[in-house]
């Protein structure tokens, strides 16, 4: 019973898991960067997006390490992980789907990010975006016979459980007061 009391107290505190999602949403950002500038392969409008989320749940976590938060701070830190990967995740989903279509079924191609960036308001992007183009729906890269966005889908799954371990665990009364 001490070793797993000193195994909770010292390695799994919140403060080092947030690290670790913080370390591995910069690893996933590396890779993707790498997959575009390296291999050559263009992300589509909803592979901007999930980098977004990556972003988001990296940011949300580097903010918890360094803040330290106890408590309830934990808490609304875990939410707020929950949250970003949540919308990551159902964003990947979006594309799983549209990769899933028949090839007649599968949306028209449109005009690249940086395109649309430069000529149509943000809003508009953002809903282009999400309604995804032929190009989400192409597989142009597998591993273990899941695509990228299967990836992906499958990093914001352990995100939104770290989320919800962070968020769900027990905390002593002393610590809701020191958040």
């Amino acid at each position: 019973m001490q070793s797993l009391t000193v195994m909770r107290g010292s390695v799994l505190t919140s403060r080092w898991i947030f690290g670790l999602v913080f370390l591995v949403c910069a690893g996933l950002l590396a890779v993707a960067f790498y997959m575009e500038h390296v291999m050559g392969l263009e992300p589509c409008p909803l592979c901007w997006l999930q980098r977004f989320g990556f972003m988001g749940a990296g940011l949300v976590s580097l903010l918890a390490f360094l803040h330290g938060p106890r408590g309830f701070g934990n808490r609304v830190y875990g939410l707020l992980l929950v949250v970003a990967a949540g919308a990551g995740l159902v964003v990947a989903g979006r594309q799983l789907w549209l990769q899933s279509l028949p090839a007649d079924q599968v949306p028209a191609c449109g005009p690249s990010v940086d395109y649309m960036l430069e000529v149509l308001p943000w809003f508009e992007v953002l809903q282009t975006a999400l309604k995804g183009t032929g190009d989400c729906a192409e597989v142009v890269w597998r591993f273990l016979g899941l695509s990228i966005p299967g990836w992906t889908a499958v990093f914001f799954s352990l995100l939104i459980v770290l989320g919800l371990f962070v968020m769900l665990r027990r905390y002593s009364p002393r610590d809701w007061l020191q958040s």
